[in-house]
């Protein structure tokens, strides 16, 4: 390569070139020249490699590598802050975002709408509303992004009401709407069974807005009409979508079918799931998506069946242990929605490994009794007590999560009973 061959490369040259492989997802190549460069690195080679990461979802490396810029005492900048921010909201990493600030109020940083919606976009993904909101409050000029943020934080922690209330607000301010407003509005209305509010701002984007919804809007229309058991009406909608539906459109109609134990739908709609992609679909319960947990400072992310976990073997014993208990109380997994064609054992083991119920675990043999874990699921985050009693599972407001329905403990996470 013609980088190779330059006998004279300074700072500028080695930090294009990473720049080039990271944009081309070359991580590998673009670490080798990282590597290489010893010395040389300043602060804008390690934000390229930090921000790299973090733009192809690769954020346990980019939290990584921000502890190897600490440890080489460079001075990370308000753009190493944005980035790590980015990775702890998308790996629910508190702890860490709670460092982030600390540090920002340390160095005096000035908190600027860049970096302010930085802060409240992860503190809504983490789950920390209160800490959002007090970010946001403080804010001195607020864009379309900083509203979004928010919206999608009360949505998604099912603040209906108040997503909408911050939604009209926004526009007061004479700020128009883009597309992931509507998405954290519409799963506000999902998360709080707003029908009505739902299907009406989801009618009006186009007309009103101006804007076309795209397959997400869709996907938060079926998670709204079929939380509400209106399943059949979810089902039409995805018939009439003008785009193809993707396994997550139809992967929210199945769980909706689980909620209302509709196993004839579940399975019509899992043959279109095997038909879109026979291997997610082929994990033989409703779609799992990550889990991850924070223990140690370190973030362990856990996906459905996945085994490739250093302390597998042990989290593996945890759960068997488990469900001996269980079942000697007479509990038995639900079933109804795992597919038909493995046996009883295999069924039980499908079940008995959700990426939630893993991260649980693992949670609870790394943490003394008495403290609280943090598990993130979907982006969507809550606590567990650890006591030898039936344990709660809380939210970041200290108000229960509702989860079908009901009040969610870590007695139904594990056996399915309410």
């Amino acid at each position: 390569m013609l980088f190779d061959s330059n006998p004279v490369k300074n700072v500028i040259s080695w930090n294009a070139m990473i720049d080039g492989y990271c944009k081309l997802n070359q991580f590998t190549i673009a670490r080798e020249l990282f590597d290489h460069m010893g010395f040389l690195k300043n602060t804008v080679t390690w934000n390229t490699m930090i921000s790299g990461y973090v733009q192809h979802r690769e954020f346990g490396r980019a939290i990584s590598t921000f502890q190897d810029m600490q440890a080489e005492s460079v001075k990370p900048t308000v753009e190493t802050m944005v980035s790590l921010l980015s990775a702890c909201a998308h790996l629910g990493a508190l702890d860490m975002g709670y460092w982030i600030h600390g540090y920002i109020r340390r160095q005096k940083l000035k908190v600027d709408v860049y970096l302010g919606n930085a802060l409240v976009d992860m503190y809504c993904k983490c789950g920390s509303l209160e800490s959002a909101l007090d970010v946001f409050h403080r804010l001195s000029v607020k864009n379309v992004f900083c509203w979004s943020s928010l919206i999608v934080g009360l949505g998604m922690h099912g603040y209906g009401k108040q997503a909408i209330d911050a939604f009209v607000e926004m526009q007061k301010e004479g700020i128009k709407p883009d597309r992931v407003a509507f998405i954290g509005l519409l799963s506000g209305c999902s998360h709080s069974g707003l029908v009505y509010e739902g299907g009406q701002y989801f009618s009006q984007m186009h007309g009103v807005y101006g804007i076309k919804p795209g397959i997400e809007h869709y996907g938060c229309m079926v998670d709204l009409l079929g939380r509400s058991g209106l399943l059949t009406k979810a089902l039409e909608l995805i018939w009439s979508m003008p785009i193809a539906p993707n396994a997550a459109v139809w992967g929210s109609l199945l769980r909706s079918c689980q909620l209302h134990k509709d196993t004839k739908l579940s399975e019509q709609v899992t043959e279109h799931l095997l038909k879109l992609d026979p291997v997610d679909g082929g994990n033989y319960v409703f779609i799992e998506w990550c889990s991850s947990i924070e223990v140690g400072n370190v973030i362990h992310e856990f996906v459905a069946g996945d085994t490739s976990h250093p302390q597998f073997a042990q989290i593996n014993t945890f759960l068997e242990e488990l469900a001996k208990k269980l079942s000697g109380i007479g509990h038995k997994p639900d079933m109804t929605f795992v597919l038909h064609d493995i046996n009883e054992e295999e069924k039980e083991t499908s079940v008995r490994h959700h990426s939630e119920k893993i991260a649980v675990a693992f949670g609870l043999m790394s943490t003394p009794e008495g403290k609280s874990i943090r598990v993130v699921k979907n982006l969507r985050s809550y606590s567990v007590v650890v006591s030898n009693e039936q344990l709660e599972v809380i939210d970041e407001q200290n108000r229960t999560i509702k989860k079908k329905n009901e009040d969610l403990s870590a007695w139904q996470l594990f056996t399915g009973i309410n």
